[in-house]
């Protein structure tokens, strides 16, 4: 028995109605997907602290909540806040899980790109969505990622065809309403990039209440082409958030994948990003703030699978009052990927006494003709850096506040879409400006 067993068999009856109540209409290779999902989560159970990789997040806030299924309501005004302005109409909006046409923009897609829920997907193009949905394997690794295959009905779905640069970006917007009972919602998302083709999307989650979300994402990148990925996780603070971001891309490929996280009491996000082909390339640029007392994990691997591959990778966190962070980053160089040049660098800004940072960079090299470095810090504010500007007459609490967004600004500036960018820089300054508060340092 595991530590959560109870939990465990929750949502196995969870699973039972589920796919008994209209899931089980589906084809016989989902049904399949999902039967595998299940057994997988029910094999794994949820994490404990004594698993190497949960030993400083604890999963039990989530597993001794009883969830139920989230359902899609009509909430016409609950993703108007959320929006990304400024760069187009072209969004998928889901609320509770599901897709809300109403709220939906994808008049003027260019020829070659199809965006639509992955329920009306399953429908209109299921042998290209059997192809790839669930081929990267992620829910035989982690037993949310598997509770998420087990569920999965809809999510969003984006294909480009082969040499099409679908430049604007198009946003995934994930609302929860958290109304009623504790609720849970398991979005999928599929993006299947063909070879030299260009895509960039802004996968967005907020919400109000006490809610989980549970989101996989799968994104694959053919020969030549590019993806940029924008990940902004504003969950209320009330809410829990577990994600899975999975990529893997062919010959000389670039995927830039920048993940931030504001909210959440509880934030869990793993990427693995596999270099499957010759002269890749991936840029992981992270920031996460954290207040209050929120919990905020980003476990990352950096799979370099064949020569000539290349990755960069900069997260820096800021953290206040009793917040805490973990980083752990994983780069794996296999046998035969010579000429692999990756960079790893974790840098924590320590606002309060009470804050706390774990930060593990790895190595994994099998091959001898590579350049590899990793590197982690966390303090609090320079204290030089604070007497440099103080003594240029700027007030002790400006020089502060100036000195603490440049952190996070760091990593806005690597950012291509200006409207996103403006948009999250007005959060960050908000967040680390707005209220002079008791400092470390």
């Amino acid at each position: 028995m595991t530590e959560h067993a109870a939990a465990t068999e929750r949502y196995l009856g969870a699973y039972r109605a589920f796919a008994g109540n209209g899931a089980s209409g589906a084809p016989a290779w989902l049904r399949e997907l999902r039967e595998a999902g299940m057994a997988r989560f029910a094999d794994l159970g949820f994490p404990s602290p004594r698993l190497e990789d949960w030993r400083f997040t604890n999963a039990a806030p989530i597993a001794d909540t009883p969830f139920v299924l989230a359902h899609g309501a009509p909430a016409a005004a609950a993703a108007a806040p959320h929006l990304l302005r400024g760069v187009g109409l072209h969004r998928l909006v889901f609320v509770n899980g599901r897709f809300d046409a109403k709220q939906s923009a994808l008049s003027g897609l260019p020829d070659g790109v199809t965006a639509m829920s992955l329920g009306e997907a399953l429908v209109r193009e299921p042998e290209r969505v059997r192809e790839q949905l669930g081929r990267s394997g992620v829910h035989g690794q982690s037993a949310f990622a598997a509770l998420n295959t087990a569920f999965v009905a809809d999510g969003a779905y984006v294909h480009v065809r082969a040499g099409v640069e679908a430049r604007q970006p198009l946003q995934l917007l994930f609302v929860s309403t958290g109304s009623g009972a504790p609720s849970v919602s398991h979005p999928r998302i599929l993006v299947v990039v063909e070879r030299l083709a260009r895509v960039t999307l802004v996968e967005s989650y907020a919400g109000d209440g006490v809610y989980w979300t549970n989101a996989v994402t799968e994104l694959v990148v053919g020969d030549g082409a590019r993806a940029d990925l924008y990940r902004v996780q504003r969950e209320s603070e009330h809410a829990y958030h577990v994600a899975t971001t999975h990529t893997r891309q062919g010959r000389d490929s670039v995927v830039n994948l920048h993940p931030v996280s504001f909210g959440a009491a509880l934030a869990r996000h793993d990427i693995t990003a596999v270099l499957d082909g010759e002269g890749a390339r991936c840029v992981l640029n992270g920031l996460y703030l954290g207040r209050g007392s929120q919990h905020i994990d980003h476990h990352t691997v950096i799979d370099h699978a064949q020569p000539h591959g290349e990755s960069h990778e900069y997260f820096n966190g800021v953290l206040d009052d009793r917040s805490r962070s973990v980083f752990a980053g994983r780069i794996i160089v296999r046998p035969g990927a010579q000429r692999t040049d990756s960079k790893q660098t974790n840098n924590n800004l320590l606002l309060s006494e009470e804050a706390r940072a774990d930060s593990q960079p790895q190595l994994e090299i099998y091959a001898d003709d590579v350049k590899c470095t990793h590197g982690a810090t966390l303090g609090p504010i320079d204290g030089k850096a604070l007497f440099y500007l103080e003594s240029r007459g700027l007030g002790s609490e400006e020089a502060r506040a100036l000195l603490t967004y440049g952190f996070g600004a760091e990593i806005l500036e690597r950012m291509d879409v200006p409207e996103l960018r403006a948009q999250l820089d007005a959060i960050v300054r908000d967040r680390l400006l707005g209220a002079p508060a008791r400092r470390a340092g």
